[in-house]
């Protein structure tokens, strides 16, 4: 390589570096705010911790893997939004966020669904999650049955999620049922794996391409065709 050549790409990587620095440091200060927010005065404490203890556990990982194992962008931005979900569910409790109490008056509806928004989130980011890993990992070859486990793992985490808020329900009796949120609804579990699913397919279809171009801006091979 040319000596311009190697000075463009040390160019090129540095500023990519700076920019990824400068997405972290927005990305804590969004996150951060958010998180204090929520915590002041919100609706109950011990809903708020069930709520907002998945959020924690994300940032948790992230900051321990963020070295060895960097997310793209877009992944960045997707775990952020899915946070501030969990974080706005935290404070009023899913049952009463006031912006879906307001649809549900606008549309004759009779629960507030922040909750199935919280649920498609559920399986839209993990879906993302679980893409990159395994073909960063090169964990498995061929789109379809990498698409297949995709599906596969959100749902899963969806149905390990609702095992979660049966056994606190069991621990916690009456103290839990603003955790679970059902407002009376008999099919609500099977609605929020339901729409789990949903939102993992949704972003496989939307967001597929975009991801592995993000993926190869990142140094990363992209996924790997499945052999004849």
């Amino acid at each position: 390589m040319s000596a311009r050549g190697d000075w463009l790409l040390r160019a090129t990587a540095g500023g990519y570096r700076e920019r990824a620095i400068a997405m972290q440091n927005l990305w804590l200060l969004v996150f951060v705010s958010v998180l204090i927010w929520s915590g002041i005065d919100p609706k109950d404490y011990f809903t708020w911790f069930l709520e907002a203890s998945p959020a924690l556990a994300g940032l948790a990982v992230m900051a321990a893997t963020r070295r060895r194992f960097p997310l793209t962008p877009l992944l960045y931005v997707l775990i952020l939004v899915h946070c501030v979900v969990l974080m706005v569910g935290a404070h009023y409790t899913y049952a009463e966020v006031p912006l879906f109490d307001s649809i549900r008056d606008l549309t004759g509806g009779t629960r507030n669904n922040y909750d199935k928004l919280g649920h498609f989130a559920q399986g839209f980011v993990p879906a993302m999650i679980a893409r990159e890993i395994l073909i960063r990992k090169r964990v498995i070859k061929g789109d379809g049955w990498r698409n297949f486990l995709i599906v596969c793992c959100a749902l899963a985490f969806s149905a390990f999620y609702e095992l979660i808020e049966w056994w606190v329900a069991l621990a916690g009796g009456e103290a839990a049922e603003a955790f679970l949120g059902t407002q009376g609804y008999v099919w609500d579990t099977q609605s929020d794996m339901m729409l789990a699913l949903v939102g993992a397919v949704a972003a496989l279809l939307l967001l597929g391409l975009h991801h592995d171009r993000q993926l190869a801006a990142l140094g990363e091979p992209g996924p790997e065709p499945a052999r004849a």
